[in-house]
């Protein structure tokens, strides 16, 4: 791929992060939401048990996606607070906007923003973000922006994924998948950008707040399996979908169609083990990040 341009003529660092998830990852996000949502909803509620907004506050949601966390925020400050989701992705924006305005949540609003170079408004009382923050080009310039957006004193909570050999829900499909194709080295189809896992180091995160001029700096350990399918075939099916493992297939295009089936038998046995009677539950591993933004 190659990096675009602003009309400007400057390059936008996350356009192609920005394509991926405002088109073929959009599909696939909307398709097994039901999955994702409940699957990554415990880590968000245990960062918002560890780092509750108050009554009355006014909370950013970094990368709010379709907005269910956005809608939690505003049902925790209550009707004198007010939470703002901003996400890069313009098509993930309208359907939170149409599900909040159907939802009658009256102190929630969304904005389609880049994180990283987008006015974000304020100031905020604090900045929440579940998994929304590992895809920027630049995470230091991102983070100081939603620095430069909190009041003094403010409050930041954030849920990245830890290393990937503690979350087999994605681990195990890409080694799978590795078994049996390589990413391509060339390719037409936009990317998510550094990727799930680019916040996964303490130290790296840690690094990344100082940086962008944080304080406090805390990492709490949470881990929590996450359900991958209501059975093996959704599972894997869901695994050829979103993920390393999936990103690798669709680089492939048509090269690849002819191994789906034997990757679809590979996944049934590689995930079997994961196997409950209410679903396929697979380790899920997170950092819940709090910082605060110093008073000067």
């Amino acid at each position: 791929m190659t990096e675009t341009t602003s009309p400007t003529g400057v390059a936008d660092a996350n356009s192609e992060a920005i394509e991926a998830w405002d088109g073929p990852l959009f599909e696939r996000w909307l398709r097994y939401r039901h999955i994702y949502t409940e699957g990554l909803g415990a880590h968000g509620e245990e960062a918002l048990r560890i780092c509750p907004p108050k009554t009355g506050e006014r909370v950013l949601d970094v990368g709010c996606g379709l907005g269910d966390t956005t809608q939690r925020i505003a049902q925790l400050v209550g009707p004198d607070g007010e939470a703002v989701g901003v996400d890069a992705a313009p098509r993930m924006i309208e359907i939170a906007e149409s599900e909040t305005r159907e939802a009658g949540v009256p102190n929630a609003r969304f904005a389609v923003i880049d994180v990283q170079s987008g006015d974000l408004g304020g100031p905020y009382d604090m900045a929440f973000s579940r998994m929304g923050t590992m895809f920027f080009a630049n995470p230091v310039v991102a983070m100081r922006n939603v620095r430069s957006a909190l009041r003094p004193g403010g409050r930041l909570a954030m849920v990245v994924w830890r290393r990937r050999e503690d979350n087999e829900w994605a681990h195990r499909p890409q080694r799978i998948v590795e078994q049996l194709v390589s990413r391509p080295e060339e390719y037409d189809e936009p990317t998510c950008g550094p990727g799930p896992f680019s916040k996964a180091g303490a130290d790296t995160t840690s690094d990344i707040l100082t940086h962008a001029g944080f304080a406090e700096i805390a990492l709490h350990r949470c881990d929590l399996p996450i359900r991958s399918g209501n059975d093996i075939e959704e599972a894997v099916e869901v695994a050829m979908a979103v993920g390393p493992g999936a990103e690798i297939i669709r680089l492939q295009g048509e090269r690849a169609v002819h191994l789906h089936d034997e990757i679809r038998q590979a996944l049934r046995e590689g995930m079997g083990e994961f196997q409950r009677p209410d679903g396929v539950w697979a380790p899920a591993s997170t950092w819940i990040v709090t910082a605060v933004a110093p008073a000067c």
